[in-house]
């Protein structure tokens, strides 16, 4: 059962991710932020944690 649990919570993550990091190339492509853009696209976690951080209100 653990290792079920474990699965759901790691699709989730990655679902989590990948929505993030979505969410990161939406905002800049509308909002022309072209370097961050960028950056986010070369290293994913920029883009993540920028995503993330537009659901949350922190930027």
């Amino acid at each position: 059962m653990g290792e079920f649990f474990g699965g759901v919570a790691g699709i989730g993550f990655m679902l989590a991710s990948l929505a993030g990091w979505l969410t990161h190339l939406y905002v800049c492509f509308n909002e022309e932020l072209w370097g961050f853009l960028i950056a986010g696209a070369i290293f994913f976690p920029v883009g993540v944690f920028h995503g993330w951080g537009l659901w949350f209100g922190w930027w």
